[in-house]
């Protein structure tokens, strides 16, 4: 399998319909893209949850994977399990976000997910970042609805531990949820290390790419 390395990735947007969604789909690359040096600026925005105890969670939650980064946080006050009927507002916020942020990658809910939540946010990203790189991050859940990542990010074995610790540590109203545990976090992580020959890696899906091969377009050999 060939590894390919984006360019500098310096500005990152982030995009969730609840709390908790961007660490779970996408807290490894989180943890490893801030990780370095020279960490990007992160933008995120959370639809649903404001103005109750999930959003300081949040915040205090994406300050750790982000940790070293400059990150700004919208949480908005949608309800919970009817962003569809209200596309509008949600619509207007991704326009919004867009306006903000001109992102070299955009971590988003995949577009098959089953929760209608996460469907309508995923429909929704295209439509205001049209020629942006987009991962759709997984959430294990209830309604087995995962699928074949066609996209992974290795992450180091430290990493996966503490994307698991940190999420048990920062959502600790999720602590009844049956499956909100160490072992689904690791578990999935596992799988999808042994799809792309890594100890531990995310899983990602990816609508559309562009490869550039040999010299860039329009600067070739002429002669």
């Amino acid at each position: 399998m060939l590894p390919l390395r984006p360019g500098d990735v310096r500005e990152i947007v982030v995009v969730g319909a609840h709390c908790d969604d961007i660490a779970i789909g996408a807290g490894g690359a989180l943890l490893s893209l801030c990780g370095g040096s020279a960490p990007p600026k992160v933008t995120a925005l959370v639809l649903t949850g404001g103005g109750t105890p999930r959003e300081a969670e949040e915040h205090a939650a994406l300050q750790a994977f982000c940790r070293g980064a400059e990150l700004k946080l919208t949480v908005l006050d949608l309800p919970d399990g009817r962003v569809p009927a209200h596309w509008e507002r949600a619509k207007l916020a991704v326009e919004d976000l867009r306006r903000q942020a001109n992102p070299d990658l955009l971590l988003a809910p995949a577009r098959h997910d089953a929760h209608q939540d996460h469907r309508a946010l995923a429909k929704l990203v295209p439509t205001a970042f049209r020629d942006h790189l987009v991962l759709g991050y997984e959430i294990a859940k209830w309604d087995g609805d995962l699928a074949q990542p066609t996209a992974f990010v290795p992450l180091d074995p430290e990493v996966a531990e503490a994307k698991s610790a940190l999420l048990l540590e920062h959502y600790r109203s999720q602590h009844g949820r049956s499956w909100f545990d160490r072992e689904t976090f690791l578990g999935l992580l596992r799988l999808r290390g042994v799809q792309c020959q890594a100890r531990y890696a995310e899983g990602f899906f990816v609508d559309k790419l562009v490869f550039e091969l040999g010299a860039p377009a329009g600067k070739g050999d002429t002669t």
